[in-house]
């Protein structure tokens, strides 16, 4: 099936009020939870509004959901300059626990993006050690990949990332693939027996052009000057294979396809309704609502998917 263009007007606008909403996870029974810094996860009711659960701190960031349905929070801490642990929110308690909130003797401040393995290990991304977090964006390799397996054991796995940001697994979990922000793109690593990862390697091309000026404060760029902005942030897969990736400061959503071929999903070049869009989900019947997170907005947006997007363990 073609992968048709999601226009604007097409988008709805829900959970008005959301804060810093990075993410969306849709449970099995079809509940709509989003990140929520207000709390920890916030279900975005059927009539839009917000049922807000637990008070994680920091900046709950990228999410996803176990197979008994708590959801693990990746949160980036260094957004509110105190540490960002991988957390697990119990939805019906409101109880938050930490996963993992240091590594190999130092504490995590900017856990990313979480996936969880139909074996129930979660692979997550730690972005930078920076402080502020955008210095990282200068191209520095200090972002990594650590798993937390199900008996707890805490281990990095992949380093050397220009900004780990999302992550996801194929179908077949044979591969991680991760969103390097300041490398413009996606890589992938190999699931190895043991669940560790292999040799990495790029999957698709750098998806835009770098700026080649210095920030200006006094003249800041425009949407129409961030349009091919290649910054990746979030990644997914649909059932056909086509992989997903938001680039925010495009105001764009990108796929990749099996042949390694890029399609522009969806883009706003004034950013009015999709704006700084940082990872996409789906969920529905027909696993064809598709959400999109931001953290530029006080909402999430909502739209039909020309293709059905991939179940996630959760899901299945």
């Amino acid at each position: 099936m073609p992968l048709a263009v999601i226009e604007t007007r097409d988008m709805e606008k829900i959970g008005l009020g959301i804060a810093r909403c990075e993410d969306v996870v849709v449970s099995k029974d079809g509940k709509v939870w989003a990140s929520d810094q207000a709390s920890a996860c916030a279900e975005i009711l059927p009539d839009g509004s917000l049922r807000r659960v637990g008070k994680a701190g920091g900046a709950p960031n990228g999410i996803n959901m176990d197979a008994q349905g708590r959801i693990i929070i990746a949160n980036f801490g260094v957004y509110e300059g105190e540490d960002g642990p991988l957390q697990r929110l119990d939805v019906d308690t409101g109880k938050i626990e930490s996963l993992a909130s240091e590594i190999d003797g130092q504490t995590l401040t900017a856990c990313n993006y979480p996936i969880v393995a139909k074996d129930g290990t979660i692979y997550c991304t730690h972005s930078t050690w920076a402080n502020p977090w955008p210095k990282a964006l200068d191209g520095r390799t200090d972002g990594f990949v650590f798993r937390v397996t199900p008996d707890g054991a805490v281990e990095k796995l992949a380093d050397g990332l220009k900004f780990a940001n999302g992550c996801c697994l194929d179908e077949d979990e044979s591969h991680l693939y991760v969103c390097q922000t300041a490398g413009g793109n996606v890589v992938r690593y190999p699931v190895l027996a043991d669940g560790r990862l292999g040799a990495r390697e790029d999957y698709g091309p750098v998806l835009g052009t770098f700026p080649t000026a210095q920030a200006d404060p006094d003249n800041l760029p425009t949407p129409a000057d961030m349009a091919d902005w290649p910054y990746t942030d979030g990644n997914g897969f649909d059932v056909e294979g086509n992989l997903w990736v938001t680039l925010p400061a495009a105001n764009k959503v990108v796929a990749i396809t099996p042949q390694r071929e890029v399609v522009t999903i969806a883009h706003d070049p004034t950013g009015e309704v999709l704006n700084d869009p940082t990872n996409v989900t789906w969920g529905g019947a027909d696993m064809k609502d598709v959400y999109f997170g931001s953290i530029g907005t006080d909402y999430v947006i909502k739209a039909r998917s020309p293709v059905a997007g991939m179940k996630l363990i959760h899901q299945r």
